[in-house]
Formats: C-alpha cells, structure tokens, sequence
C-alpha cells in the first residue's frame, strides 16, 4: 500500500472513538537505517485548517490496530 493511498484515511482513536485528523495532515517519524515507519505526529489543526500552536500527538506505529477502507484504527490508551 502506498501513502498516498493512506493520506485521506481519518485517524479514529479505539479507546475514546474521538476523530484525531487525515493521516495526510501527519508528520511522519522514520527509521533512517530501516526505512521503517516508527510514529505518525498529528498536529493541532484549527480553524481554516491551519497548525495551532506547537501542540501535537505522537501515535507509534504498533498502536495502529486496523487499516480500512476509509480510516485507520488506533488505540492510544489502554483501557
């Protein structure tokens, strides 16, 4: 699978069922010796779509639990 196939996927946290943003809007943390994908960082977006503020969530990729169709499952806190 591609990112781009990935990039308008909303992220959908399994603990809280809350909406955390598009895959598309995240920063991407990867692994330079491996290429692998280790964490996603999803910033705060406000109004008109813009970044607010320096806030942002960081979801390790061993957090993501399933890929659909139109979003990915991630579960934040155990609970």
């Amino acid at each position: 699978m591609r990112f781009q196939d990935l990039s308008h996927k909303e992220l959908i946290d399994l603990s809280t069922g809350t909406r955390l943003g598009m895959l598309g809007q995240t920063d991407l943390e990867i692994d330079e010796k491996t290429g692998e994908i280790l964490a996603f960082t999803i910033p705060q977006i406000g109004m008109f779509g813009f970044r607010k503020g320096e806030n942002s969530a960081r979801i390790d990729w061993n957090q993501i639990k399933k890929i659909g169709e139109d979003m990915i499952i991630v579960e934040t806190t155990k609970g």
